[in-house]
């Protein structure tokens, strides 16, 4: 997958990210290549996804409540729609 392009799941998570966090910045980057065959690849080509994101939300929480926060953000596709997300959550100025 063309890394400039995003697939729907892609634009699927930033769009629900931004409205529910306000990022200062977000990188949502495609990881499914490197677990190609892998278990939970459903051959979507969507299935693995890091997200960096910066928010003023975040000031003050711990790692585990941002994580929640960002999960509870992308509602229903971790675990279901995508099979693993890793979190860098940080506050301005971290």
């Amino acid at each position: 997958m063309d890394t400039k392009t995003k697939g729907p799941m892609a634009s699927e998570i930033e769009n629900r990210l931004r409205t529910a966090l306000s990022p200062l910045q977000l990188d949502v980057i495609n990881d499914s290549a490197k677990h190609s065959g892998h278990m939970g690849d459903d051959g979507s080509g969507e299935s693995h996804f890091t997200v960096v994101i910066e928010s003023a939300a975040f000031a003050g929480k711990s790692r585990l409540e941002r994580q929640r926060m960002v999960n509870a953000a992308l509602g229903d596709l971790p675990g279901q729609k995508v099979h693993a997300m890793a979190i860098k959550a940080r506050a301005p100025g971290e």
